[in-house]
């Protein structure tokens, strides 16, 4: 309540009144607090952070990138002496939500575009941004150098590792620590380092990215920050994707500042070792010992991610304990449990017919979505489609070619990838989401089915029950009795 309490006093001095409403936002892995402000028709967003050095590196690199025009939020007001400042409210939908996979894993033109025009302003960070930031106010250090690659190495060994017991011999990993950041540091490191360049801090508004949690950013190389959103746990990109949005990098890159794309591969992957292990250093330290779910929930891809590097890249530097300890947690169980031990999400998707009535909730809780698709055109009135389901590749295709169901399809998609998200941060196991059409065939069938496959691809940890109510009443007429 102190920080809801310091915000309130900051507003009335901002606004010179006290008609206004505070909204808490939801906790996220940092100790800042969020709120959303509503004072009249506007609304903007209040911070609350205890730690002033970062406040003060936040505020200064928002500066200096607003005065280059690249997309980040406004500073409204600053009470420092307070922990407090307001920014510009820029909506609730970041890229992981618009993130969406078809049936091989590979992400949809419509989000391999959103990560392309947030990929696209990289460089600009990077290069002109690089030119006007005070490295000396960056937080909690001003370059990615050798000390900053070895905190990170020792927050995988002491908060990962550790917490996951992994065996391994002190000397010989902080030896192999001593030999990458050596390899590392041969790079050249005098660009902006954003640091935590993630889908989950670019926004999307108006179809367009803005950019956020950047106040970690300092000096360093340019490889880390794609290295980072290529490599997100969370979003688990397909590696043809990866290898495209590398290519457009590297691309957009040469148009600023030309670099041999061979000399950057040869560092590149260390990078991505170098995070992904700061990132497993992260989930341990929230997921394995403060028990955060959406911290454990990552756990799973980022082995998977490290699955895939150990067979896929050799490293041209030699780091024998270090590999030893990768391929231990590859394929150890226990670490796999650790990661699961907490319940996940499930999300209950069912069809249905508004003839026959609404489906019942017996969560507990009624926390869900019913969606009505009548509005949609209707393979049912025509013959050939009649003994036919959603399930069936004509009506899938006939459903795929009309825009009216797409359209519906991708607003439905946006709030139920919102509240995926919502309720995986707070901790919550349970969500509904219904279909309902005339008959409980085609339609409500083929919706069902569509989310469904959409989930499985874009959150793989979360586990889906899929039920279609009319047609397993067609299919055992006796349920109807029990």
């Amino acid at each position: 309540m102190e920080a809801e309490k310091i915000i309130a006093e900051a507003t009335g001095r901002f606004l010179g009144s006290e008609r206004f409403r505070i909204e808490a936002l939801p906790l996220s892995g940092s100790n800042r607090r969020y709120f959303r402000i509503f004072a009249g028709n506007e609304t903007f967003i209040g911070v609350f952070n205890h730690d002033l050095r970062e406040n003060r590196a936040f505020i200064h690199i928002s500066k200096q990138f607003a005065a280059l025009s690249l997309p980040v939020p406004s500073i409204l007001y600053e009470e420092l002496e307070n922990h407090v400042y307001f920014l510009n409210d820029l909506g609730n939908t970041t890229l992981l939500h618009t993130l969406a996979k078809d049936e091989e894993g590979r992400l949809t033109p419509a989000s391999k575009k959103y990560y392309q025009k947030a990929i696209a302003y990289l460089p600009l960070f990077q290069i002109k941004g690089s030119d006007v930031i005070d490295y000396s106010i960056c937080y909690p250090r001003e370059a990615f150098d050798r000390q900053s690659m070895m905190w990170d190495l020792n927050y995988f060994k002491y908060y990962f590792a550790r917490l996951a017991n992994v065996p391994f011999d002190e000397q010989k990993i902080e030896d192999d620590f001593e030999c990458l950041t050596d390899f590392l540091c041969q790079t050249e490191r005098k660009f902006f380092l954003y640091r935590d360049f993630q889908s989950r801090n670019i926004m999307i508004l108006n179809d367009e990215p803005y950019f956020i949690d950047y106040q970690g950013g300092r000096r360093g190389a340019l490889h880390y920050d794609i290295a980072s959103i290529l490599f997100e746990a969370k979003t688990f990109l397909h590696p043809d994707d990866r290898q495209e949005l590398l290519n457009f990098y590297i691309g957009q890159l040469n148009k600023l500042h030309p670099v041999d794309k061979d000399s950057f591969l040869e560092f590149y992957y260390a990078y991505v070792y170098i995070r992904l292990m700061q990132a497993m250093g992260a989930y341990g330290f929230r997921g394995l010992y403060e028990k955060k779910e959406l911290f454990l929930q990552s756990i799973p891809m980022a082995l998977e991610h490290l699955r895939w590097l150990r067979t896929h890249v050799k490293l041209p530097v030699a780091l024998p304990e270090l590999e030893r300890v990768w391929d231990y947690l590859i394929d150890n169980e226990h670490i796999r449990q650790l990661a699961q031990k907490s319940l996940p999400l499930t999300v209950k998707i069912i069809s249905f017919s508004y003839k026959k009535g609404l489906p019942i909730d017996n969560s507990g809780h009624g926390g869900g979505f019913v969606f009505d698709c009548r509005a949609v055109v209707n393979p049912g009135r025509e013959e050939r489609f009649k003994t036919l389901t959603g399930k069936d590749e004509a009506v899938i295709q006939y459903l795929e070619s009309d825009s009216s169901a797409q359209l519906f399809f991708a607003h439905v998609w946006g709030l139920i990838a919102s509240s995926i998200l919502t309720y995986q941060q707070r901790g919550f196991t349970y969500l509904s989401v219904a279909f309902g059409c005339t008959g409980g065939q085609h339609r409500s069938v083929y919706f069902a089915e569509k989310l469904c496959n959409q989930i499985k691809q874009s959150y793989p940890s979360v586990r889906i029950e899929l039920q279609h109510r009319e047609l397993e009443m067609a299919e055992n007429p006796l349920s109807n009795n029990h």
